[in-house]
């Protein structure tokens, strides 16, 4: 009775592949995610790769209208996600030097980093 069993493919919604990428962001560990779910980690880190290839888990249509009109969307998507981050860089770096302008005025003996 030795011969080899050949295993179905299981196929993934797209939604389900994008809830597991964001989950593996959120906990920071891809192998822990899989377990979790009972996947592959290789299965997960090719979904997070193509994730951060492509912007997306849904693959590209064919045609080439639809292509770039998916793509333009994408790119639309991810500039702005890149806009709230800086916004949010420029508050941090904003609260840090308030925060070393707030130590050395009650600290003043302190000394200062180099820059």
């Amino acid at each position: 009775m030795g011969g080899s069993a050949v295993k179905e493919r299981k196929t993934y919604s797209d939604d389900f592949k994008a809830q597991i990428a964001k989950e593996c962001q959120d906990v920071g560990n891809a192998a822990l995610v899989a377990k979790r779910h009972g996947l592959s980690p290789k299965t997960v880190y090719l979904w997070l790769s193509t994730m951060r290839r492509t912007g997306s888990t849904r693959p590209l249509p064919q045609q080439a209208q639809q292509r770039l009109a998916e793509m333009e969307k994408r790119l639309e998507r991810l500039s702005g996600e890149n806009d709230q981050l800086k916004r949010i860089v420029a508050e941090k770096e904003l609260e840090l030097a308030i925060l070393r302008e707030l130590r050395d005025r009650v600290n003043p003996h302190l000394p200062t980093e180099r820059r």
